[in-house]
């Protein structure tokens, strides 16, 4: 090999992929479930569990509010989380957001102590922060920017 020269191979061999697998020109693997199987993956890569867990301490720390994010499927999304409000740590005390990608809707709840300071128009705005990452694509980062709406405004004068 001369210097300069560049090989390209890919890490897995095609023949070596699973059946509905396939090797994109970038190199990624892309790959289908069939329908009714269950995703076996991690949801989210570590550094972004790491970000959403920075952002919810941060959020906690400067609200003195416990933060819950839920990611879930439900056919009625604002009964699913008027369910799972009670359930979450500290429910009085706390603020729920709640996402149903499937149903393509966000819903937020918060506790009776914190609801003084996470009013309706509060919650909104997170609500509003989160729907344009929604709308790209990007899920995480759509709640992670609700979450820091939210508890940024709880604490403005």
């Amino acid at each position: 090999m001369a210097s300069g020269d560049v090989i390209q191979r890919p890490a897995v061999a095609p023949e070596n992929l699973p059946h509905g697998a396939a090797l994109t020109a970038s190199g990624r693997i892309s790959a289908v479930r069939g329908l009714g199987q269950a995703f076996t993956g991690a949801p989210f890569k570590d550094r972004d569990l790491i970000t959403l867990d920075d952002t919810l301490t941060h959020a906690m720390r400067i609200t003195n509010v416990r933060f819950t994010v839920y990611i879930g499927d439900d056919v009625n999304p604002a009964a699913a989380t008027d369910a799972l409000m009670p359930t979450t740590p500290d429910a009085d005390n706390s603020v729920l957001v709640a996402v149903f990608p499937n149903q393509r809707s966000i819903e937020v709840r918060s506790g009776r102590t914190a609801a003084d300071r996470a009013t309706d128009r509060v919650l909104q705005l997170g609500v509003t922060a989160a729907v344009s990452s929604f709308g790209q694509g990007n899920l995480l980062d759509g709640i992670t920017s609700a979450v820091r709406v939210i508890a940024n405004a709880m604490v403005a004068p």
